[in-house]
């Protein structure tokens, strides 16, 4: 699974370079705008096109998964912790309805403890982010772990590799791809190494 979160900032023509994104293989996209208001999620979501509706997972918000009909919704950690006993009955609300449900996490041993059997993990920081300043990488080894764990936190075409030698099914990408400059090429460089290790 190849993953790319949207920037947490404002991207100019954003939706036209999802879309490029999209039409060049990619599988999931995690919209996460933490400043957005739901009309701004709106106004994103309806400059994409619907075809790849399919291929997005909400952060906020999540409500708009039914309003559009994406992929599926995203638990952040503390969401999901706030949460407490009502997250059995928040997740089914969800994969009752045929979406995909994930969640981030920031450590094995909880994400391994976690009797919620989500449809894929964020683990993260497995590298020291691109994105994030001072965000030290944790060499996470998950190969323990018989979940479905996607490596975040520093990934890029060169760090692949050690992300599946660490036993993650996938990867996310977010510096790797929005900080370069050039996103659509900075993704087709990273999904070219990322094919050859899959």
């Amino acid at each position: 699974m190849l993953i790319v979160l949207t920037s947490e900032q404002e991207i100019e023509n954003e939706a036209i370079l999802l879309n490029q994104l999209f039409e060049n293989g990619l599988e999931v996209s995690h919209l996460r705008k933490p400043t957005f208001t739901i009309d701004g999620y709106r106004e994103l979501l309806r400059n994409v096109d619907k075809q790849f509706y399919q291929r997005i997972v909400i952060h906020q918000f999540h409500d708009l998964c039914k309003e559009f009909q994406l992929k599926g919704i995203h638990i952040q950690e503390q969401p999901r912790i706030d949460l407490g006993d009502q997250l059995f009955e928040y997740f089914q609300l969800f994969k009752s309805e045929g979406f995909s449900v994930s969640s981030s996490f920031h450590e094995p041993d909880v994400l391994n403890a976690c009797s919620i059997k989500f449809d894929y993990h964020l683990l993260s920081p497995v590298f020291s982010s691109i994105s994030k300043q001072g965000y030290e990488g944790r060499g996470f080894n998950v190969n323990y772990i018989d979940k479905t764990i996607v490596g975040m936190g520093g990934v890029n075409s060169k760090t692949i590799p050690e992300v599946f030698k660490l036993g993650f099914k996938g990867i996310g990408v977010l510096g790797g791809v929005w900080n370069m400059g050039t996103p659509v090429e900075s993704f087709i460089e990273i999904k070219t190494q990322y094919d050859s290790f899959k």
